[in-house]
């Protein structure tokens, strides 16, 4: 009866081996998540009802170029400039680096491009000093942090020259309901979120917490999809029920 022996050698390159794969492995999510599309989770209420709290939305990187922000880790890079970038069309979901804290991807939607006149005006959003056409669309319930839910009037917006979304309205003459006109500079742009009332976005400053006229260098990527759902109100909940969290019919729904 003999016993085989497997030399050193062979044992170390096959660690070897298998380490370069597991490298390899990982290099193409690196590069994957970099140049095409990156998974983000949505943390708060401010673009409901198009985005959930919970919601997994994949933003695409290529639509925008890419720069420091497009990396899917937060290094602080200087700007330079984006590699073949190009700016959003009006309307389009956006992710990007908060201006105030760059390691903070948010996401809102973009209503102004640069040169566009922005301005709100007894809640209704004015670009070029005309204003976006609201329709009625029943009523709807903003879910915030902690599971709790508020009644907002839900409207279908269009944008002029764009296409057409849903917001949510809650109040009337609510504080961000009156806006200076104010113009968009080259290399920037005006977001909002869908929650109209509530929402820090380019209507509030950076130093208030908002985000102010958004630089293009910032852009991550462009949100198209909703890869999967889950309501983080079940988490309250005994831990049977969690799976009735999931929202199966937002899974892989497009996002407009």
């Amino acid at each position: 009866m003999s016993s085989e022996i497997t030399p050193h050698g062979s044992t170390a390159r096959r660690w070897r081996g298998q380490f370069a794969q597991l490298a390899a492995v990982l290099a193409i999510v690196f590069l994957g998540k970099a140049a095409l599309a990156e998974p983000f989770y949505v943390p708060s209420p401010s673009m409901e009802p198009t985005l959930l709290i919970g919601d997994a939305m994949l933003a695409s990187k290529y639509p925008y170029g890419y720069g420091a922000a497009s990396l899917p880790i937060h290094i602080a890079f200087p700007e330079t400039g984006r590699l073949f970038g190009a700016m959003p069309k009006r309307g389009d979901v956006v992710v990007f680096r908060w201006p105030g804290d760059r390691s903070q991807a948010w996401v809102k939607r973009v209503v102004g491009l640069p040169g566009d006149r922005v301005q709100m005006r007894q809640g209704l959003l004015y670009i070029n000093g005309e204003a976006a056409a609201l329709k009625p669309d029943g009523v709807g319930r903003s879910e915030d942090e902690d599971g709790k839910t508020e009644l907002a009037r839900r409207y279908v917006e269009t944008l002029p020259g764009g296409g057409s979304h849903a917001i949510f309205k809650m109040a009337d003459n609510g504080p961000l309901d009156d806006t200076p006109e104010v113009t968009v500079p080259k290399d920037r742009l005006f977001v909002m979120g869908d929650n109209r009332d509530n929402s820090a976005d380019s209507r509030v400053p950076v130093r208030q917490g908002g985000v102010g006229l958004l630089p293009a260098d910032n852009l991550v990527g462009r949100v198209d999809a909703i890869v999967g759902s889950w309501d983080f109100a079940t988490k309250s909940q005994p831990v049977l029920t969690w799976l009735s969290g999931f929202r199966v019919a937002r899974f892989f729904t497009s996002v407009h």
